[in-house]
């Protein structure tokens, strides 16, 4: 190893040494050369470095002689004051930790689900989330607490609270926690529509679930990133190299003056298949300024107000039935919610919804993306293929309220049930046997 004499402070006093001896050599006495203190402890380094592989002779300090010397160092240390800081100034990275930190929360959930054998399972999850409010509304991820029967929440102080579930919004991946408390302090939300490429962001949460309030600092990489997660929904997204792993999901992500600009919500990881190289430096955030009538909406609401909802189950047409039967690709009618917009309008089980205005559907997820543009009680042309023949229809947009919610999900349930009860009779009626839930098959 060599070190170079830059940044020394050779004003200080140095730590002293005394002679080496390694076993088998003289004991160093007398005058020497001028660097020969030096010359026998790069010796004796290389002999305990090589000592262990090959058993080399032992090293001993001796009492008397030259000299080798250590120089020490000092520095001020870093000062992170914030009496003096306010979001119209750029702060310091420690000044965002230590003004943030104590808004930021470790999530931790438990699931109860069902297996195969219909026992109940108990599993748990981590995430992270952001206080937004004084009295206890705290910002996180839908997918953070989807399906949680318990969620509770903690502080860097240590304390820990029981979290209620507001509202959430999967489609947009937010959800709005409550905790009984008062006099907390929320982050401030910025403007993340004046991020630009090459702008420091920094974040706050919990990786693995285990790491609690780690900081983790880089640079937004892309504005407007059109991505696709794993539920099928396309979100715009801010792309940073900050690091961003498991259990940083819900998290804040900040801009230099210490305002929330994203909530950290996905990485970009590469296949399990061990051919691919591993992808570092890929992270997104959604940005703040998507989600913040929406975040409004769930605390006033329980629901995002004004979400259009058609009141039909679909699937995309096969391929298959496009060639065989020359029936055109676009959105499937599975089912139709009895009182629904879809059912005033006369849409059928059965009908291949085509357009939507002047665009072109060729699948349920795009017909799905292109509703949301829409709000509730906007009127809306459908370009359906019924029987060989196409036809349009005036559909005026339902809101997509908790009521609407439940009883799509009812009409989903039904609809699985009445799908598996056909399933059954006809592999029964082939001389077959079917398990439940198309196991078996």
């Amino acid at each position: 190893m060599y070190y170079n004499d830059y940044n020394r402070v050779h004003e200080e006093d140095p730590i002293i040494t005394n002679n080496f001896r390694v076993d088998g050599a003289e004991a160093a006495t007398g005058k020497r050369k001028k660097n020969a203190g030096v010359k026998i402890a790069a010796l004796c380094l290389a002999c305990a470095l090589v000592g262990g592989a090959v058993g080399g002779a032992a090293v001993h300090f001796l009492p008397g002689g030259g000299q080798t010397t250590l120089y020490e160092g000092t520095h001020t240390p870093v000062a992170v004051t914030m009496s003096s800081t306010s979001t119209d100034q750029v702060l310091t990275i420690p000044q965002i930790y230590a003004n943030n930190v104590g808004s930021t929360v470790g999530i931790t959930t438990e699931l109860v689900t069902t297996n195969f054998w219909g026992q109940p399972v108990k599993s748990a999850a981590a995430g992270s989330g952001f206080v937004v409010t004084q009295d206890g509304y705290i910002l996180t991820n839908y997918h953070v607490i989807a399906g949680a029967s318990s969620i509770k929440v903690a502080f860097v102080d240590g304390t820990t609270y029981d979290a209620a579930l507001v509202g959430g919004e999967e489609a947009n991946d937010i959800a709005v926690l409550k905790i009984e408390a008062a006099g907390l302090t929320p982050v401030t939300l910025g403007d993340s529509d004046n991020l630009v490429v090459g702008e420091q962001v920094a974040a706050i949460g919990n990786p693995l679930g285990e790491l609690t309030y780690t900081l983790t600092a880089g640079y937004v990489s892309a504005k407007d990133r059109s991505i696709t997660m794993e539920n099928g929904e396309i979100m715009n997204m801010i792309q940073t190299d900050t690091a961003i792993n498991s259990g940083n999901s819900g998290g804040p992500l900040f801009n230099m003056y210490g305002q929330v600009v994203g909530i950290t919500s996905a990485k970009y990881s590469s296949s399990a298949s061990s051919s691919n190289a591993s992808i570092e430096g890929i992270g997104f955030a959604i940005p703040i300024n998507d989600v913040k009538d929406m975040v409004k909406s769930i605390m006033e609401n329980g629901y995002v107000t004004g979400k259009p909802n058609v009141g039909i189950l679909m699937n995309d047409v096969s391929s298959d039935a496009t060639q065989r039967y020359g029936i055109p690709a676009g959105a499937y009618v599975e089912a139709v919610l009895e009182g629904s917009c879809g059912e005033k309008a006369g849409l059928k089980t059965g009908d291949v919804i085509t357009a939507v205005g002047d665009t072109a559907v060729t699948s349920s997820d795009q017909l799905k993306s292109i509703v949301k543009n829409y709000k509730a009680g906007d009127t809306v042309s459908f370009t359906i293929y019924r029987g060989g023949k196409t036809q349009t229809l005036s559909i005026v947009l339902d809101e997509n309220n908790k009521e609407r919610e439940q009883a799509m999900s009812q009409l989903q349930q039904s609809y699985q049930n009445t799908q598996q009860q056909q399933s059954s009779a006809q592999h029964q009626q082939q001389g077959g046997y079917s398990w439940p839930f198309g196991f078996g098959w």
